[in-house]
């Protein structure tokens, strides 16, 4: 019933946003000679998307209170985002643009740079660490199959809306989204946490407590008292968790997309070959999608005839065909909103996984795994087309990185000492939250100025807004 009310709040609120574009469009005057501003909210992955009237500040790096104050925002901004498996990019970008002085768009390609470097960093800490329940790997393949492709696809969906909607509905549906999944997730940690409590109790009554070798404790709330199990070397993790053959379908995947980008950005905005370089996504995306659909489905229909009730992946939810496409809408708006705010989509995919029954230390994993392929995407693009400063991309990626790193494992230890699994929850509601603040204070004071100036607030032609 809630995730019924969520969707519900969803579709009524872009419904309203939407279609209130037809009465606002005519509050200020248009003067069809004034381009359009670039959008602190848009982290676009073509170069034409990039619509700004102005050009490329690139400040140098230099030591002075600026830096350093970047460097604390971004490295507690990577580290609570990777944690929570949504990013961070909601607060990077206005970090770039207020305190260094970046242009909007090269702001977009930095934080880009940043997401992938807390991304691999986080993973790379993640396939050296077990489950904390089962005998599988942490990073659940299944799901990234499921939802990788999609979220690319949603992407460049969202590249193309970003350049059509007017910059104050954008604005208007980030904070919609932002706004309701952080009070969705917050509500999500509450109801964890009363269950950790209940289950603390019972441990301290039963007097019974199961730790591993280095003393971390094994909790979850979702799931049955855990046994002790036999531990294996820093080297057998890293083996068990690396699944070989879905890395190659996911790389494949990411590499198709990226030769699709790159040829489309040297072709005539709108030609024909234009349009059939960017309707050659959907059959990559649906093909590996439908394909693991497919799979899932008929796993979950074995298991049933047989009277097995185990879960096929990390998720709880029955696979069933509704299910399926409510799992395909999400993944195309989370790439949407990625495409709109220069995230990697985890501010959708992040809150969805725990929502169809993924436990958060998996979730924020493999969140972040998906992450790390839809961010490296825009990186390679933008360094192809020169729209990051080198030292300040070295620099805030090294940032991330060691950010991506601490912060996995300082959250663990304080997983294991309060035995608190929630506090992945929490600390992913308040990224979102955050964001919403930082994208929607910018997102309304251009907005306003903008009426001020008596610019065009309707939708935009495609092609002649290129």
């Amino acid at each position: 019933m809630a995730t019924r009310g969520f969707v519900l709040y969803l579709l009524s609120g872009f419904s309203v946003a939407i279609l209130s574009v037809l009465f606002v469009s005519d509050l200020s005057g248009y003067n069809p000679d004034h381009k359009r501003p670039s959008s602190p909210n848009s982290a676009l992955l073509h170069s034409s998307s990039y619509g700004s009237i102005t050009d490329a500040v690139w400040p140098e790096l230099e030591f002075n209170w600026r830096l350093v104050v970047v460097t604390l925002i971004g490295f507690l901004g990577s580290a609570c985002g990777t944690v929570g498996g949504v990013g961070g990019g909601g607060i990077f970008v206005p970090m770039l643009t207020l305190i260094v002085g970046f242009d909007t768009k090269s702001a977009a390609a930095l934080s880009k740079c940043m997401i992938m470097g807390a991304s691999v960093s986080s993973v790379w800490y993640n396939i050296r660490v077990p489950h904390p329940t089962k005998e599988v790997p942490i990073l659940d393949y299944d799901l990234a199959l499921l939802f990788q492709p999609m979220l690319m696809l949603g992407i460049t969906i969202g590249v193309a809306l970003s350049v059509v909607f007017p910059y104050w509905l954008i604005t208007v549906l980030i904070i919609i989204l932002f706004m309701g999944t952080s009070s969705r997730s917050f509500f999500k940690g509450l109801e964890m946490w009363k269950e950790e409590t209940i289950l603390k109790k019972e441990m301290v009554n039963q007097q019974e407590t199961v730790v591993n070798s280095r003393g971390e404790l094994l909790i979850d709330t979702q799931y049955e008292p855990l046994i002790p199990r036999e531990e294996k070397s820093p080297m057998q993790l890293l083996c068990f968790n690396l699944r070989w053959k879905m890395i190659s379908v996911l790389l494949l995947v990411w590499v198709a997309f990226l030769a699709l980008q790159i040829i489309k950005n040297d072709v005539e905005v709108c030609s024909a070959w234009y349009w059939v370089l960017f309707c050659l996504q959907f059959p990559i995306a649906l093909g590996v999608f439908g394909y693991e659909s497919v799979k899932l489905y008929k796993e979950q229909k074995k298991r049933m005839s047989t009277g097995n009730r185990e879960s096929i992946c990390e998720a709880s939810i029955e696979w069933t065909a509704v299910h399926i496409a409510f799992c395909s809408l999400c993944g195309i708006l989370g790439g949407t909103v990625g495409g709109l705010l220069g995230s990697g989509g985890g501010f959708i995919l992040g809150p969805l996984l725990l929502e169809i029954g993924v436990i958060p230390q998996v979730a924020s994993a493999t969140a972040t795994f998906v992450m790390m392929f839809s961010s490296s995407l825009s990186v390679v693009e933008f360094y192809l087309l020169k729209r990051f400063p080198i030292p300040y991309a070295v620099y805030l990626t090294l940032v991330s990185v060691c950010a991506g790193f601490w912060g996995q494992f300082l959250i663990r230890r304080m997983i294991t000492i309060l035995r608190r699994a929630s506090l992945i929850v929490f600390i992913l509601s308040g990224v979102i939250f955050a964001s919403a603040l930082t994208m929607g204070v910018i997102g309304i004071e251009t907005s306003v100025e903008m009426i001020r100036n008596h610019e065009f607030m309707g939708f935009l032609g495609f092609c002649s807004s290129q």
